[in-house]
């Protein structure tokens, strides 16, 4: 499967070295390193990625180069690493910028169940969307639905329930803003009320009164910013199964043994 090669695409793979909570638990260096059912997770990602025909090369956002080479394995070749920011916002709009062009596909080396049919379907809609910037999105019913013991954030805005699939779309220049606003309330981005507060009381009252839906809260956003944005809703669960804790680690593995089952 592939996808439109004009399409480049950067991975956020920075970690906090030996001390970050996945890779202490797993006892190895870096994060992005950790194998999922033999292959480290930085690799399944680039893999996805490469078979959904992204431009070459992938950049890679990292802390360590000699990690993120290391962790790509045989798809180092066909990478671009480059040192990561103080934060993932930052370190987003930097990597975005130094691929030249647009549009381009963001996600996270941890994203190890991402497949290119995944990321086909995310950039048609997002394409076809015509927003300046897309956030991928799969709905409490779609998850559970597959995996009902698995424990996810997840939003509620009206009748709707999302969660986020760490995949975002920056279809031109003025998407960058979104960054800027992300670096200022990253530290509350899994307390939704304090998300909706940023932008003013009226989405406040609206949410905490169950009528900010889905679509007005990204209208509201889009007003705020003073660019388009859209939610892009994904039909896959596995789209918003990052490997974050052990038991994520655990659900990956079980997924990925049962794909590699069903041939």
């Amino acid at each position: 499967m592939s996808f439109h090669p004009k399409w480049h695409a950067v991975v956020l793979a920075a970690g906090r070295g030996p001390d970050d909570p996945m890779a202490k638990a797993f006892g190895i260096a870096h994060k992005c390193a950790l194998a999922v059912a033999g292959v480290p997770m930085l690799q399944r990602v680039l893999t996805a990625l490469a078979a959904a025909g992204m431009a070459r090369p992938i950049l890679v956002s990292i802390d360590d180069a000699d990690q993120g080479r290391s962790a790509a394995g045989p798809l180092a070749d066909k990478t671009r690493m480059i040192a990561a920011a103080a934060s993932a916002p930052a370190s987003a709009k930097a990597a975005v910028m130094a691929t030249g062009s647009y549009p381009v596909l963001v996600t996270t080396g941890d994203h190890a169940l991402l497949t290119a049919e995944m990321v086909a379907e995310f950039c048609a809609q997002a394409m076809a969307s015509g927003a300046d910037f897309c956030v991928g999105l799969a709905t409490a019913e779609t998850i559970l639905a597959a995996y009902p013991d698995t424990k996810r954030t997840f939003f509620r805005l009206g009748p709707d329930r999302v969660s986020g699939c760490n995949l975002f779309a920056v279809n031109s220049p003025k998407g960058l803003a979104l960054f800027d606003t992300w670096s200022a309330i990253e530290q509350n981005r899994k307390k939704p009320w304090k998300l909706v507060a940023a932008f003013g009381f009226g989405p406040l009252f609206s949410f905490l009164a169950g009528r900010l839906t889905l679509r007005k809260a990204f209208a509201e956003a889009s007003r705020r910013i003073g660019i388009s944005i859209v939610p892009v809703l994904l039909p896959f669960a596995e789209a918003a199964i990052d490997v974050d804790k052990p038991e994520d680690h655990a659900l990956a593995e079980r997924i990925i043994r049962l794909r590699n089952d069903q041939g």
